[in-house]
């Protein structure tokens, strides 16, 4: 089992207020969501009016299929938020099913 994290930062160009900002992050956050059944949540510069840092993360059975729907969600948030995709990190971490957890 694979545990991936990724984080992307976005450049929110046109954002005049927070209000701006929350609209273009709230819908991207609740479209990922949706289309790709993953976790996703703004985690950093709340305060800042042109950036956002989201973090999406999901389970896997395998690192390839990890690595492949993290391909998929980049390729998608480049093309479909309403921002700059200014960059974007993702890790991954290997669990034991057979381990106690």
């Amino acid at each position: 089992m694979v545990v991936a994290v990724a984080l992307f930062e976005l450049h929110i160009e046109y954002a005049q207020s927070l209000k701006d900002k929350r609209a273009v992050v709230k819908s991207l956050r609740d479209r990922l969501r949706h289309h790709f059944h993953i976790s996703a949540n703004e985690v950093a510069f709340h305060d800042v009016h042109q950036r956002a840092r989201l973090a999406v993360s999901f389970v896997a059975d395998r690192h390839d299929s990890a690595d492949s729907l993290l391909d998929t969600i980049q390729r998608w948030v480049e093309s479909n938020a309403n921002a700059v995709l200014a960059g974007w990190t993702s890790e991954k971490l290997d669990f034991d099913e057979e381990a106690d957890l």
